[in-house]
């Protein structure tokens, strides 16, 4: 049955505040992308915005749903079906507090999320879903042209926390302490704070100016900085714990999944945090060239997912000779079938910008060894099969071998969890089987403190991230007050402009 068909049998059964079936009848819009030869050229963003009137029609497509699934399938719990009627009828400044009760950095999840609200939305199964992802970034941006966006202002508990490391977990948990009014430092061992957002998302998906912009704002609510600090090595963990009431390890899995295969010692093949953080202090003005450079170069990057194709939109700019990508899974179906749950059907396994803009992608194939003189020459690959039925095993055909030259390889497979080796020296701190921090309830086995992002969790989504600091944060603040007014995921009183 077509959108009009359908449109015209449900017409009777439904409110009349739902008489025009916008959901329906309105196609879905997502913000246009730069011509491909543009981008290339620069590192600026792929994405142009949609204007507000535009955004505010994609808001009409919402279906206010009485069990709002995008709600509950967003890690934060943001009001989703209220800020989208807020935006659709013009309240902007009501959709910006509404969502920002929420979620302390909408104008990062408004740009590299993965939306899995999208994915649960209830519209995806008779049409495309709403474009939840974009009316996020638009209430954000609104909210910095119109001066909305303030620091924050409250009495001081004399409470002093450390957090460390100032990725998106640990920049919420930052948000949310100084808004209780905790005296808040925040230690990066990188010389500029972001982390990830920083370091392991180009430009040209986040602009570093969003970031800096988003400092600001926190440098003004009192939190502090202190870069170029390695806690463990510049500053030992006694020492720290020493200094602040409570800490918050949010470091992130910074410890790479690699690929123990015959010829791995061979220069020219380099983790992706290291390829990309090398082009994000060139697009910073931090530095003159890359320190790996893709420049003529035939790259070949290993993986399937969002940091595997932000390493091939990498190298196209830095004007390689060519770029060939490996994917071990098969190649899924050319649009995900409508109902489907992220990450079933993940959106990074679809053709994201970066794949736009040239190269060949492989699929089912694994890499089996390097091969070259002391510099990799070239990479011979197996046929494979993936069996998600009982976790993740690879079967690979022997007699499908096939050589691809190389002269530089990316390996993009993910991310082991954080590095603890001077955690597990300094500290009381436990890992599980998978190196990660464990904790209850975000609390460490060590007193005072705690725990909250990829480092707890394993590598996964910013939005997770933004989610586990701000609920790290919360028992933090009952760890040292007794009581919290910081509210809990997704609940609590939400304002009205």
């Amino acid at each position: 049955m077509g959108a009009e068909s359908l449109t015209a049998a449900l017409r009777p059964t439904l409110p009349a505040a739902m008489a025009d079936f916008d959901f329906l009848a309105l196609p879905r819009r997502t913000a246009p992308r730069r011509p491909v030869a543009e981008r290339l050229a620069d590192d600026l963003p792929v994405e142009l915005p949609l204007l507000a009137p535009e955004v505010a029609v994609q808001a009409r497509r919402c279906m206010d749903c009485g069990v709002p699934f995008c709600q509950s399938g967003c890690p934060l719990g943001n009001p989703i079906p209220d800020f989208n009627e807020a935006v659709r009828e013009g309240r902007w400044h009501e959709a910006f507090a509404l969502l920002s009760a929420t979620n302390n950095f909408p104008e990062f999840t408004g740009r590299i999320c993965p939306a899995p609200c999208e994915s649960a939305c209830v519209l995806g199964l008779v049409a495309e879903p709403v474009t939840i992802e974009q009316i996020e970034r638009t209430i954000a941006e609104t909210a910095f042209d119109e001066g909305w966006v303030t620091p924050t202002a409250a009495p001081a508990t004399g409470r002093s926390v450390a957090v460390v490391g100032s990725g998106p977990a640990g920049l919420a948990a930052a948000a949310q302490f100084a808004a209780v009014g905790h005296a808040v430092t925040v230690y990066e061992r990188d010389d500029k704070p972001g982390g990830l957002l920083r370091y392991g998302v180009p430009d040209f998906k986040l602009s570093k100016a969003v970031v800096d912009r988003r400092l600001d704002v926190l440098r003004a609510s009192g939190v502090a900085f202190e870069c170029g600090v390695e806690i463990g090595r510049d500053l030992s963990f006694g020492d720290l714990r020493a200094r602040h009431d409570a800490v918050v390890l949010a470091t992130g899995a910074t410890r790479a999944h690699d690929l123990p295969v015959p010829g791995r010692e061979l220069g020219g093949i380099h983790t992706a945090w290291d390829f990309l953080a090398s082009h994000a202090r060139v697009a910073a003005g931090d530095a003159e060239a890359p320190t790996i450079a893709a420049a003529g170069q035939r790259v070949l990057v290993i993986g399937g997912g969002d940091t595997a194709s932000d390493c091939i939109g990498v190298a196209h700019r830095q004007g390689a000779a060519s770029v060939v990508s490996f994917q071990i899974t098969d190649k899924p179906p050319e649009r995900v079938p409508r109902g489907s749950a992220w990450p079933f059907f993940s959106p990074a396994l679809s053709s994201s910008s970066s794949h736009e803009e040239g190269g060949e992608r492989v699929w089912s194939v694994s890499a089996q060894e390097f091969c070259g003189d002391g510099h990799v020459a070239s990479v011979r690959t197996l046929d494979a099969r993936v069996d998600l039925s009982a976790g993740f095993h690879v079967e690979t055909f022997p007699g499908t071998d096939r050589v691809w030259e190389a002269d530089l390889v990316v390996i993009a497979i993910g991310y082991a969890g954080p590095e603890t080796e001077a955690l597990v020296a300094q500290t009381a701190v436990t890992l599980d089987p998978r190196g990660r921090v464990q904790a209850t309830d975000f609390a460490t086995a060590d007193d005072g403190v705690f725990v909250a992002g990829d480092a707890r969790r394993g590598a996964s989504l910013v939005v997770w991230a933004l989610s586990e600091g701000r609920e790290a944060a919360r028992a933090v603040d009952v760890y040292l007050q007794g009581q919290t007014t910081l509210p809990t995921k997704g609940a609590g009183d939400l304002p009205r402009a």
